[in-house]
């Protein structure tokens, strides 16, 4: 790929390339924009085919990261990290203290925290090496629940504007991923009365959930066809795309999942489908609203109540859409950008140092 013209096309302001030859550590840090602050984003580990994949997944969740603060009103830039690795064999002490280092080098430009394939314990090894790491044990912690807890209010605004009604109960809820996330927005869904098809490349999260919750499972790939009410992606990106678009039978598409239009114009196809589309990073601002929580003086129960306003925020940008009749992930872009803008001709101001 043409790393620079994809980085000038959408603005990125750093790419770094990481390697350790004594953990074997193949690492990619992403800064996209630090226009309102340091870039906050997880550290993903996950075998990628190639490493062009894995230089394009950095990129678009930098770019997530950075749309996702600004739109949850945080003062972060956006930022990703991504260790070329399968998380359940090739974790190692010496590996997180690696990136760790490297992460150090950047002097504060860009804070590491978990995501898909790392956990708690792994940032704990990071925290040796650097400053510049969150969602530690006794602080924030894992911030799988409160991610959760904000896609079940953002799912509940959803459901307002497509039914007049926010209650979730009676609602069929086909539910892809139950990792950390997707287990904890189960459980919400399950405590509200609504049904569940899950499905999981996992088997024990599957047979987990089904007893928990007495949810149906179906195999992975039979997941986009199941007749119901929501679809809610909750595992890796891109799950609507030219594949699964014919297949969907839902009314509403809301989950925790990054990146999950494999392209922009499939959020263009959802709107002439009338599927009612509630945007990826808008919906799963939770674990972020958490883990910006422990930059100060962490406290639990605020966290959960600045997630709670993803709910609100899910609404503005339907009303945004509506408004100006445009997709509503337009109408995300168009909420976050504003903020980073209105932010930037502060910046113009001199400061004396």
């Amino acid at each position: 790929m043409e790393i620079f013209k994809y980085m000038e096309k959408y603005g990125y302001e750093q790419l770094v390339m990481c390697h350790d030859r004594t953990s074997g550590l193949k690492t990619i840090i992403c800064i996209h924009d630090t226009t309102l602050g340091p870039a906050l984003g997880g550290l993903r580990m996950w075998p990628y085919a190639s490493e062009d994949e894995a230089v394009l997944d950095a990129l678009r969740l930098a770019r997530g990261m950075t749309y996702k603060n600004a739109a949850a009103g945080l003062n972060l830039g956006g930022g990703k990290a991504v260790i070329i690795g399968n998380p359940r064999t090739d974790k190692s002490e010496e590996l997180f203290r690696a990136f760790g280092r490297f992460v150090d080098t950047l002097g504060g430009r860009y804070i590491t925290a978990e995501d898909v394939g790392t956990c708690v314990d792994d940032m704990e090894y990071i925290r040796l090496e650097t400053k510049h790491v969150a969602g530690l044990a006794g602080l924030s912690g894992d911030p799988s629940p409160v991610t959760a807890y904000g896609a079940y209010m953002g799912m509940k605004a959803t459901a307002l504007v497509a039914w007049g009604n926010d209650s979730l109960k009676g609602k069929v809820v086909a539910v892809q991923g139950l990792g950390h996330v997707g287990y904890a927005l189960c459980r919400h869904l399950a405590e509200e009365g609504a049904t569940l098809i899950v499905t999981d490349l996992n088997p024990e999260a599957v047979d987990r959930v089904v007893k928990e919750f007495k949810a149906s499972a179906v195999a992975p790939e039979e997941i986009y066809g199941v007749e119901c009410d929501i679809y809610s992606p909750n595992a890796l990106g891109g799950t609507i795309n030219d594949d699964t678009l014919p297949q969907f039978k839902c009314k509403v598409i809301a989950g925790a999942a990054n990146n999950q239009l494999k392209e922009e114009r499939h959020g263009d196809i959802l709107r002439e489908k009338g599927i009612l589309y509630a945007p990826d990073y808008i919906i799963n601002a939770g674990g972020v609203i958490n883990i910006a929580e422990e930059m100060r003086d962490y406290n639990r129960e605020r966290a959960l109540k600045k997630a709670a306003g993803i709910y609100d925020r899910v609404l503005k940008v339907f009303k945004i859409a509506e408004e100006y009749k445009i997709p509503t992930y337009v109408a995300a872009d168009r909420l976050a950008e504003e903020r980073i803008a209105r932010i930037h001709n502060i910046h113009h101001t001199y400061l004396p140092r």
